[in-house]
């Protein structure tokens, strides 16, 4: 799951981790932006923020005015501001062209920075421990430093039993040039940024950038946090953070439906039950020269019902021309599984070409069903053949 910035920081504050005051607006009323402006009436500056699910947002710009999606400006200037962001679209690196309507918008503190560094928490699969990553460049994408230059990042795995000790946050405040009081707050806040990330069942914090103040302040200027799906149900109360506006509402249709469901960019829709089926079947319709539309698995054990609910969230995406099915009946038997897509297909009228592929339990009665449907159906066995026919099909 992500948070937004203003979530993320709720949830760090609760750490004691040092952070610029902010306040997020949800509504861009007078009464509200009068409201939220209180706290900053001394303050001569104050940051603007669009909230949305995207890095970059410093460098987007909106396409309706050409603002961008972070802004330092004047008290007096903060309304306009806020204005020139509520209800627009902001388009940044990970956005793609088409985008994010900002629906949330964060006021916080300008303060005085005097370094800017980068730090990050992750679990690495390979050696299946969390990792501490950190740069003396800061506020710039970690990418791009890795590539000009890798000598300003250092990457410390953290033993789970053990957690992160002093001494490998004392070499990351050497790495940032830190020194006496800045080094021990720096060591406080990397130890407490690692208590954060296991308390809340994180897969990644991210602190771009992690800046030292002129008052001697080590502080979170920004903030990203990803919660583990596989952990929610130890926190209920995460339930609150999460933001539908900011999913695919084909993907919010799927999870109310218990399917596995990521929209993509091609034009083969793909129902596969097994995530690995899955993902071996995007491989086949690319090698074959094809575009997956999306990767979707119904699971071992989906019910006819559940087969009907992923044909039609798969055939909402207008970018479809073309379906492939390929299953292995185990739990899921091959009969339930036609006669669910003879279902919907007749349900929704069905114009495009389907592939089918079935192995398993009652494969026979499967083909029966859909050979007695009348339905322009393509059963074809071979996996390869198959993939090809689609792609051919779509062409």
């Amino acid at each position: 799951m992500n948070l937004h910035e203003y979530q993320a920081k709720q949830l760090l504050a609760n750490f004691g981790l040092d952070m610029p005051m902010g306040v997020c607006l949800e509504d861009n009323n007078p009464d509200s932006i009068a409201k939220a402006l209180v706290p900053f009436q001394t303050h001569e500056n104050v940051v603007v923020k669009a909230q949305i699910h995207a890095g970059g947002r410093g460098k987007g710009v909106f396409t309706e005015n050409g603002q961008h999606g972070v802004q330092v400006v004047p008290l007096n200037q903060a309304e306009q501001a806020i204005a020139s962001m509520f209800g627009n679209t902001l388009v940044t690196k990970q956005t793609g062209s088409e985008g994010k309507r900002v629906r949330k918008v964060y006021l916080t503190e300008a303060i005085s920075v005097e370094k800017e560094f980068y730090v990050s928490i992750l679990i690495d699969r390979t050696q299946q421990c969390p990792v501490l990553i950190a740069s003396s460049e800061g506020g710039c994408e970690i990418e791009e430093v890795a590539q000009k230059s890798p000598d300003a990042i250092l990457k410390l795995p953290i033993d789970p039993l053990l957690g992160l000790r002093p001494f490998q946050a004392r070499k990351v405040c050497y790495l940032f040039g830190l020194t006496d009081e800045l080094a021990q707050r720096c060591v406080q806040t990397l130890l407490k940024l690692y208590q954060a990330f296991v308390k809340l069942d994180a897969s990644l914090i991210e602190i771009n950038p992690l800046v030292s103040t002129k008052e001697g302040r080590i502080c979170l200027l920004d903030a990203k946090v990803q919660l583990d799906d596989n952990a929610l149900f130890r926190h209920p109360e995460y339930a609150a953070l999460d933001d539908p506006y900011e999913k695919d509402p084909k993907e919010v249709e799927a999870g109310e439906a218990k399917l596995n469901y990521v929209a993509l960019k091609g034009n083969i829709a793909c129902l596969v039950n097994g995530a690995g089926l899955a993902m071996a079947t995007m491989d086949i319709i690319q090698h074959f020269g094809g575009k997956p539309a999306n990767f979707l698995d119904v699971g071992g054990g989906a019910k006819q019902e559940q087969i009907e609910a992923a044909f039609r969230i798969i055939l909402k995406d207008p970018n479809v021309k073309g379906i492939f099915i390929n299953i292995f009946g185990g739990i899921l038997k091959c009969d339930m599984l036609a006669q669910g897509v003879v279902n919907a297909a007749h349900s929704v009228q069905l114009k495009l070409p389907l592939v089918i592929r079935m192995k398993g339990t009652n494969v026979e009665i499967g083909k029966q069903i859909l050979k007695d449907s009348g339905l322009p159906l393509i059963p074809i066995d071979d996996l390869a053949l198959a993939a090809q026919t689609i792609v051919d099909k779509v062409k």
